[in-house]
């Protein structure tokens, strides 16, 4: 697909998901996902998850439902080129710390990339609204959040309460490059 293909038609697309994302792809309410700057691929296959019925979100069903491929590719292509906006708060030291101890520990760079900010079909992590994050952590350790391939369940079971809000805060305070 040329660089350029589906943009236009992705930001004229995009208007249904202003109200939660932002018109940029940069939500600023907490319970919805920044997704601008997103991997393009991950955008895809969510948006596919959701029209299947393989992500579970009552906004979002009435919008993918109408969606066609096209649609799908058009929307993961706009907002894959947004750039995402800084995190709006800064981190507390010992938070971020311990926060980094656990997804060093974990291992979260493997499959999130190096700087967290995904890959292919991974999601970016860092600069994620915080409120977001831990409902997507909590989702996993109960097993209700869908996923891909079963690791990010597994990750999540491992980690308390307590863990998931230090990761879920550390993540939130990381800048996009």
């Amino acid at each position: 697909m040329p660089a350029g293909a589906g943009v236009e038609e992705g930001r004229q697309k995009a208007q249904a998901c202003v109200a939660c994302h932002g018109p940029d792809g940069n939500s600023q309410a907490p319970a919805f996902p920044s997704i601008a700057g997103q991997p393009r691929q991950f955008i895809e296959m969510s948006l596919i998850m959701f029209r299947e019925g393989r992500r579970i979100n009552e906004v979002m069903k009435p919008i993918v439902d109408k969606m066609s491929n096209a649609d799908v590719r058009d929307l993961a292509q706009y907002f894959a080129g947004q750039t995402m906006a800084p995190p709006a708060r800064k981190p507390d030291a010992e938070v971020a710390a311990r926060g980094r101890e656990i997804t060093e520990k974990n291992n979260c760079v493997q499959c999130h990339g190096p700087r967290l900010t995904g890959q292919q079909h991974i999601p970016r992590l860092a600069g994620q609204h915080k409120e977001y994050l831990l409902a997507q952590l909590k989702g996993f350790k109960a097993a209700k959040r869908a996923d891909f391939d079963g690791t990010m369940t597994s990750a999540a079971q491992a980690l308390s309460a307590d863990q998931l809000d230090l990761v879920a805060d550390y993540l939130s305070t990381l800048s996009p490059p």
